[in-house]
């Protein structure tokens, strides 16, 4: 599965008018990538990993692929993952520390 491109063609909604509906949007939404801002990154144990994909199923930005590997330009560092990772495989880490 590859990856989305960035749609950098995207104009910002002048209107509420021109907001997508519903809890989803069309890919290129997303036009920028992490901001900065994020104060946690997910690490992922491959050894501890069984790829159970729940991970992948609930990640809501939906940056981990079928390999469970993250995509840390989009990552908001959320949490979900490792919350529900029935294997504790996943951690968050501070950004800037190694795992």
């Amino acid at each position: 599965m590859s990856k989305p491109q960035i749609n950098h063609s995207f104009r910002r909604p002048a209107s509420a008018a021109e907001m997508p509906l519903g809890p989803c949007a069309a890919a290129g939404i997303l036009v920028e990538g992490n901001a900065g801002w994020r104060t946690v990154r997910p690490v992922v144990d491959h050894a501890k990993c069984v790829k159970c994909m729940i991970c992948w199923t609930l990640c809501p930005d939906g940056v981990i692929d079928r390999d469970i590997s993250i995509d840390m330009n989009f990552c908001k560092g959320c949490g979900v993952c490792a919350h529900e990772c029935p294997r504790k495989a996943i951690t968050m880490v501070k950004e800037g520390e190694d795992a």
